[in-house]
């Protein structure tokens, strides 16, 4: 093993050996080298005459570039910021930025707790890179019964892990608890399970209310005081999202001290949030009382970076920090909100046409971009196919049952159009 994933375990071990024994084969091997770029960002800081070292050409003491490429950004974006490579943990003033914004948005997270935020090619990349360190072959995901079917390349066909789900729901349609418990329970002799909680839910766009959150941390604590290490690994792609009486803070901040043997990892991006799906910017955020274990799973974050798209997109990351710092940010983001919340209203609204209720019913929503429609007697595979053939309406199948429905995407003028279509071709198959 190199001798400086060697330095980084030990310094893990002495502090939390828990969190060491988390890491995956893989994880425990990762380090950052001590190669180009460190010596480049070295060379950045005193090289005061002839800076010789990372690859980029230059001419008049910035950046060679096109002049018709940054034609397209003006004068908003200086070349420096633009065309050289990004750290591979990301532009330090966004990382500055995002975190502040995730201590705004989250008031009760003890700030001493936060790692800095690594800069990811936006969220998929960044659970990408949490199962690389904590996952092994054989290793339990507890998911809730309606997931995102991407986690299944991410966590089963990539690293091997084998995923033990629990009803989402349940029969007081609210958030399963209990059955999270059991899920968790069922996977103790492992030793280690990783948790993933996806608030709002994709695909139902469910938040759990502040006391089910409480729940869920209880259980997770429950699960640590037995002995079992828990990798709590929060997708927030949705955050911010909430319309009703769900919690408003990520449950990152509840479990960002909770036990020594959990570890809370918050995967979160601008990509949902603020509406800037390709350009890809996303974030791995981590808790830990221990500085070393904040800075070793940094440095292994940042060796997988290095390893595998050696940095993300330094035009995007500049655009969104730019927009962050704006005065315009607020203003928008709370409009954006408003649009988003009456879209959500209306589809609540038409759903309770009494009509409806002989061809579905629907799972709880209160966040988010989506809900989802549980019919009744009707496959939704072939609804769906059916609804694209005869009404030009797209829609997913999640399951045999269950459709989802991407409301976000629909006018709320639309919306009680949208329904009926879907009711005729429920209709023409039942």
């Amino acid at each position: 093993m190199n001798e400086l994933a060697q330095a980084l375990n030990n310094s893990m071990k002495e502090d939390n050996e828990h969190v060491y024994n988390m890491l995956s084969q893989l994880g425990k091997e990762l380090f950052y080298p001590k190669g180009i770029l460190s010596q480049s960002a070295e060379a950045g800081k005193k090289a005061h005459r002839f800076n010789a070292t990372i690859g980029i050409a230059t001419e008049n003491n910035q950046p060679m570039h096109f002049q018709h490429i940054q034609n397209l950004f003006g004068d908003k974006i200086a070349p420096k910021d633009l065309f050289p490579y990004a750290p591979p943990q990301g532009k330090e003033d966004l990382r500055k930025v995002w975190k502040k914004k995730i201590l705004n948005d989250n008031p009760s997270l003890n700030e001493e707790l936060v790692g800095s935020p690594v800069v990811t090619n936006a969220l998929t990349h960044g659970l990408s890179i949490v199962a690389d360190l904590f996952v092994d072959e054989g290793n339990p995901i507890i998911l809730p019964d309606k997931y995102w079917g991407n986690y299944n390349i991410t966590f089963k066909v990539r690293r091997g892990g084998t995923v033990t789900t629990y009803p989402l729901f349940n029969e007081a349609d609210g958030f399963n608890v209990e059955g999270l418990r059991e899920a968790i329970q069922s996977q103790k002799a492992a030793g280690k399970v990783v948790v993933l909680l996806n608030f709002p839910n994709n695909p139902t766009g469910y938040t759990p209310l502040e006391s089910e959150a409480k729940e869920i941390v209880a259980v997770l604590k429950e699960a640590a005081e037995e002995g079992i290490n828990v990798v709590a690994l929060i997708d927030d792609a949705y955050f911010g999202l909430f319309y009703e009486d769900s919690i408003k803070e990520s449950i990152f901040s509840l479990l960002a001290d909770a036990h020594e043997r959990i570890l809370a990892i918050k995967v979160d991006g601008a990509t949902k949030e603020n509406y800037v799906w390709g350009f890809r910017v996303g974030f791995i955020t981590y808790a830990s009382k221990s500085a070393a274990v904040l800075n070793a799973l940094e440095q292994k974050t940042k060796g997988i970076i290095r390893g595998t798209i050696s940095s993300g997109s330094h035009p995007s990351q500049s655009i969104i920090l730019q927009s962050l710092q704006s005065n315009e940010f607020n203003v928008e983001k709370e409009q954006k909100f408003a649009l988003m919340k009456r879209r959500a209203d209306k589809t609540k609204e038409v759903l309770a046409k009494e009509e409806y209720q002989k061809y579905w019913t629907y799972y709880p929503f209160n966040s988010g971009y989506f809900m989802c429609l549980k019919l009744n007697n009707i496959n939704a595979e072939e609804l769906r196919l059916h609804l694209l053939d005869k009404y030009g309406v797209g829609t997913i199948s999640i399951n045999s049952t269950d459709l989802r429905i991407a409301f976000s995407c629909v006018e709320d003028s639309d919306i009680e159009e949208l329904f009926d279509l879907i009711a005729k071709g429920a209709a023409d198959l039942q």
